[in-house]
């Protein structure tokens, strides 16, 4: 990728607002592919409206929510929370968004669309969760409640260059975590409308994976930097949620999103992509964020392993108690 740029004599000389104001073109023409090629949908065609019936509360016949309704596995009712109370805080995420890349120009034209396309997500997976009675309605609305009054806080909020590297990132997560949550689900309805939010979430990475890689051009050293430490201190945006680490842990064991998913289908893609390991030409802390990643992701897949071990064991234990 070419772009022009202000010249500067290194990346030492870039700050946050030069970034912002060199990487527009970028911007420009991610933004325009981005239009070219996605397709918009309808939420409600996702839903299966025919299952729907009254809940209890202003109508007479209304049926309380029983768990023998849900058409969903356990794992999958787990996974479908976490992953709508994540699409719950969009409004904080667009305020970070917005106020890191601005609402003017092309920054602000994607910043607006891509709260758009991510407003349709929360509206499908709660519309489906509603009429088919997969999770409890009342222990759902109280979690958004908890969960959005609290609101939410990125950990890369003072740093325009580290959002990019995170959400490069994190929209990958994001996508993987929602198919792979179909597949774990047991229902066929819920696997295809989880199929279609990962389309979305795949362009959006995309978006930012191509234009982390113009920021590499451009600012090699900073950006090496910002994903090292998007990398190593990675969380997902759901981490404040009520009992997230428990759910985590669940949706780990059962597949939907693990240290060994983390490793192979995020992180490494992205790096070998845009070949983060092999750019040379690095000043001095370049090269030390560039070493300390490659330790990182080392050390990562040796975690992974050991996940991948314990995993075994425990579905042999599983195994032999059902023989």
């Amino acid at each position: 990728m070419t772009i022009t740029s202000p010249s500067l004599g290194s990346s030492e000389a870039w700050t946050d607002a030069k970034l912002l104001f060199a990487l527009e073109e970028v911007v420009e023409k991610e933004l325009n592919r981005h239009l070219k090629i996605t397709k918009d949908w309808m939420p409600h065609e996702y839903v299966p409206w025919s299952d729907g019936r009254n809940f209890p509360g202003f109508f007479e016949d209304g049926e309380a929510w029983d768990p023998q309704q849900s058409k969903v596995t356990d794992i999958g009712k787990i996974a479908l929370v976490v992953n709508l109370l994540t699409e719950d805080n969009l409004p904080s995420y667009h305020h970070e968004i917005a106020t890191l890349f601005g609402r003017n120009g092309a920054w602000g034209t994607w910043v607006h669309r891509w709260t758009a396309e991510e407003g349709r997500h929360g509206i499908v997976m709660r519309d489906y969760l509603l009429a088919s009675r997969a999770v409890d309605p009342d222990k759902l609305e109280a979690f958004r409640m908890q969960h959005m009054s609290e609101g939410f806080e990125s950990d890369n909020r003072h740093s325009m260059l580290h959002s990019v590297a995170y959400v490069a990132f994190q929209e990958l997560a994001t996508r993987i975590s929602h198919r792979n949550t179909g597949h774990q689900s047991g229902d066929p309805v819920c696997d295809r409308m989880l199929a279609r939010i990962a389309q979305d979430e795949n362009l959006h990475m995309v978006f930012y994976r191509n234009l982390l890689g113009a920021a590499f051009e451009l600012a090699p050293d900073l950006t090496m930097q910002a994903v090292r430490d998007v990398v190593v201190n990675f969380r997902m945006p759901g981490h404040g949620m009520p009992g997230f680490e428990r759910m985590a842990a669940q949706m780990a064991i059962g597949g939907v999103y693990n240290l060994r998913i983390h490793h192979d289908d995020v992180l490494s893609p992205v790096i070998r992509f845009l070949k983060i390991m092999d750019i040379d030409g690095l000043g001095p802390e370049g090269l030390k964020a560039q070493e300390e990643l490659g330790l990182f992701m080392n050390g990562l897949d040796s975690e992974a392993r050991k996940f991948d071990e314990r995993l075994a064991a425990r579905a042999a234990r599983i195994a032999a108690r059902k023989g």
